[in-house]
């Protein structure tokens, strides 16, 4: 009863791989050491992507962070003062070769 029980556990490991790592022996038999090293395998990877995902979203997050306390006044005014004293482009004359 036991060995059916892992047997079963390991057909079922088998046909969660995929076809992509079963490719790896494809005019061999899997042995069932076979499949839990690719089980390993494939949960390593799956887990150290997650890692990377987290620790990417944990940058993003302190990144937003500082971007909504950083303080835009002085470049606010910088803008202020140019359109006031007529130096944006947006308020000076077309030039117009013609």
């Amino acid at each position: 009863l036991r060995r059916e029980r892992i047997n079963t556990c390991i057909e079922q490991l088998k046909s969660l791989l995929g076809p992509e790592f079963l490719k790896q022996q494809p005019d061999s038999k899997l042995e069932k050491a076979d499949i839990l090293e690719m089980t390993v395998c494939f949960l390593t990877q799956l887990q150290q992507q997650r890692n990377l995902l987290t620790h990417c979203n944990k940058l993003q997050t302190a990144s937003d962070k500082k971007l909504k306390e950083a303080d835009f006044s002085p470049l606010s005014s910088t803008v202020q003062n140019m359109i006031t004293k007529n130096k944006c482009p947006i308020n000076s004359a077309l030039w117009r070769p013609w």
